[in-house]
């Protein structure tokens, strides 16, 4: 079993998407599950952190007792808000470090710290939008540049793609339709926290 952490439901769901692109061969023999709690690490150090990160962890195992399964991995998402930059770097080190020390007796973490946010993941597949909605279109300043250095890219999808307008509940289907037509191999622009994501996936 791999668990799935995230703000919400959507986002766990993205997640998803990803790690099915990734690594089907873990997902051919493992099921994804989310738990509920809402994670909120970014923000956190020293004490607050440890404990927080305990109580994720916890709720992951438990998960794994309940359904009677082995606990593969562990992925944790949280939007950062911000841009790749020194920051982000800072933040991710203490999280991605609590992790680590907190899961030794399953060894597989990965920490999905979004900038600014998962949308703007999903902007390195702009091809997957009309897929979902075949009068979207991502404009072309938004196409082929540093999606960690996009500021509020939720807002920009809602103004930019056309009607329908983008909502949250879109997400997941903007990332299936890049999984199903094989967009997640060959992204379109950058993002360093997209790929340091990708870099732990790989590794498990």
């Amino acid at each position: 079993m791999i668990v799935l952490a995230g703000e919400d439901q959507n986002d766990c769901d993205i997640m998803a998407a990803l790690i099915r692109a990734h690594r089907p061969d873990l997902c051919a023999a493992a099921k994804l599950v989310r738990i509920n709690d809402p994670v909120r690490l970014r923000k956190k150090s020293g004490a607050d952190l440890s404990a927080a990160v305990k109580a994720l962890v916890g709720k992951a195992r438990a998960k794994a007792l309940q359904q009677k399964a082995q606990l593969l991995g562990f992925v944790v998402h949280e939007d950062l808000d911000g841009f790749t930059d020194p920051h982000y770097s800072k933040v991710r080190a203490a999280v991605s470090a609590e992790l680590d020390r907190q899961c030794t007796s399953f060894h597989h973490t990965a920490l999905a710290l979004a900038a600014w946010e998962s949308e703007g993941w999903l902007l390195l597949f702009p091809d997957a939008f009309p897929h979902v909605r075949p009068r979207w279109k991502v404009p072309p300043r938004l196409r082929g540049r540093d999606m960690g250095r996009v500021k509020e890219p939720k807002e920009e999808l809602k103004g930019q793609l056309g009607s329908p307008r983008f909502r949250e509940s879109d997400g997941p289907l903007v990332a299936r339709a890049a999984l199903e037509h094989g967009l997640i191999r060959a992204p379109e622009g950058e993002n360093d926290s997209y790929m340091d994501f990708v870099e732990e996936l790989r590794n498990w």
